[in-house]
């Protein structure tokens, strides 16, 4: 069984003592490829670092993520795109990228202006984006929707050439009716991580009524929300059996089948990754 991690910060401190154990452990659990979508411009050199070493296995990402918004993140961000503009650049997409107003409103219309412009960039450049959201559900559809009008002609073209609107809205963990507003952005997948196995969780009854598996990419969020039985652990990559081993059980389908489909999708959705 091969799987793709779409989400992995194996950048972090937390792996320093141990990264190439790690992974040894993703490989042989089944890990094909893994992501690494960026946060901060601290962590794009460890990041680029560590792709490098694994050519083929582990693709980078950039973004600013908005609990990353410092004082100076409109030059932080002009930085950022002068990486994108480089030819053969490495990455895959753009993120972690998006709006969170859970601890802290204080930037609430910065982080809608940050998250737009690099909205643009996935545009602009052809990748897709790697969304985080928490408590802004609305005002992200908003920011999405507002560009995606902006861009009608690209969103709307067949032409296989012309970038799609496309990406990923990571750590999904909304209601049915959020869930159908999001895949109105017919190009996007919800990222499912360790969350959907946690006893409480009401997000195996929201993927049963509201989600098919065609529309679901695997991830962890390492070292973040691991999942059960590794709840309150450090997460890593060959956790993902464990996710798969639930949407098996939610959709009814074999584990081998959840791995090839959300394999397809992760790769149709990040093309640079194939």
């Amino acid at each position: 069984m091969t799987y793709i991690d779409t989400h992995s910060h194996l950048y972090d401190e937390q792996f320093d003592d141990d990264r190439a154990d790690v992974l040894q452990r993703a490989f042989a659990a089944g890990a094909g490829k893994i992501f690494l979508p960026n946060v901060n411009a601290g962590t794009i050199a460890p990041m680029l670092q560590l792709a490098s070493a694994y050519p083929g296995r582990l693709y980078p990402m950039l973004g600013l993520h908005p609990e990353d918004l410092g004082d100076t993140w409109r030059e932080t961000l002009q930085q950022m795109e002068t990486l994108l503009q480089e030819q053969d650049h490495p990455y895959i997409a753009i993120g972690e990228v998006g709006l969170d107003y859970y601890w802290n409103r204080s930037k609430y219309e910065e982080q809608q202006e940050a998250f737009a412009i690099q909205v643009e960039w996935a545009v602009k450049y052809g990748l897709p984006l790697m969304i985080h959201t928490r408590d802004a559900h609305r005002e992200m559809v908003q920011v999405l929707t507002d560009v995606r009008n902006r861009n009608r002609d690209i969103s709307e073209s067949r032409n296989p050439e012309i970038p799609k609107f496309s990406g990923v809205f990571h750590c999904f963990g909304g209601s049915a009716e959020e869930a159908a507003e999001l895949l109105g952005f017919e190009d996007f997948m919800l990222g499912i991580g360790g969350v959907v196995t946690f006893k409480k969780s009401p997000l195996p009854a929201v993927l049963r009524e509201a989600v098919p598996l065609e529309r679901i990419v695997l991830e962890t969020d390492a070292p973040y929300l691991a999942p059960v039985p590794h709840r309150g652990k450090r997460n890593e990559t060959a956790y993902v059996t464990d996710v798969i081993a639930k949407l098996a059980e939610i959709y009814e389908r074999d584990a081998q089948e959840v791995a090839r489909i959300t394999t397809e999708n992760a790769l149709k959705t990040f093309p640079k990754a194939k």
